[in-house]
């Protein structure tokens, strides 16, 4: 219906008539498409450099990692690197980001309505060390390459901060017994990956752990 109302158009006079206006371009349908597939395609592109950084991180450690090393883990070239982040600090921020999205901090609010003290502490330092035995790997290589890896070290802080608050609310929860600077120290102490680390290297449980870091803070408290 539509080639015959052309023919009829056509042959009317002082009718003028643009195929463009009544049959829309070819082109115009397939550029939106191509553009979502052309941003598919380098989404797709930018998750592959990160996912191959947040391995080679966890494999080799960040002082370890080069663009090249990148690059071939990500199936790329170099300079596809670079087209997706500016520089190595672009891309191990990234790299950061995308690993805490995978794997999130505990959350305080999971131990929040604990009234005691005590059982406050226990249910912090049993999610934190939970959450430490499930991701060694890449807090061992961070806290060893730290202070030579400027893309790490605001990363790092802000995760410090984050356990400054957490201990700062569990020594909070102790009242006038926390003017100690014994229980704010040990608190703070039991908090730490590498105090988790240690205990780990001798072959303690998670419950063996928390027994222990248990009897610093009574100690402390006495």
């Amino acid at each position: 219906m539509r080639l015959l109302k052309l023919r009829i158009l056509a042959h009317i006079p002082f009718v003028k008539i643009s195929i463009a206006t009544i049959v829309p371009s070819m082109t115009e349908h397939k550029r939106p498409y191509r553009m979502r597939r052309r941003a598919a395609s380098q989404e797709e592109t930018r998750r592959k450099i990160v996912e191959a950084t947040m391995h080679l991180h966890e494999e080799l450690g960040p002082r370890n990692t080069t663009i090249s090393s990148i690059a071939e883990r990500a199936g790329v070239q170099r300079l596809t690197v670079y087209r997706h982040f500016p520089d190595e600090m672009a891309v191990f921020q990234a790299c950061t980001s995308h690993w805490l999205e995978q794997h999130p901090l505990p959350d305080p609010a999971d131990w929040a309505n604990e009234r005691d003290p005590l059982a406050r502490y226990r249910a912090a330092i049993r999610a934190f060390y939970d959450y430490f035995a499930g991701t060694r790997r890449m807090w061992t290589v961070s806290f060893r390459d730290v202070a030579e890896v400027p893309a790490l070290q605001q990363p790092m802080a802000d995760v410090a901060a984050f356990l400054d608050d957490v201990a700062d609310d569990l020594i909070r929860a102790f009242g006038k017994a926390a003017s100690s600077d014994q229980i704010a120290a040990t608190i703070r102490h039991a908090l730490h990956f590498l105090t988790w680390a240690e205990l780990e290297d001798q072959g303690l449980d998670t419950d063996r752990k928390l027994e222990l870091v248990t009897h610093w803070l009574c100690c402390s408290r006495s």
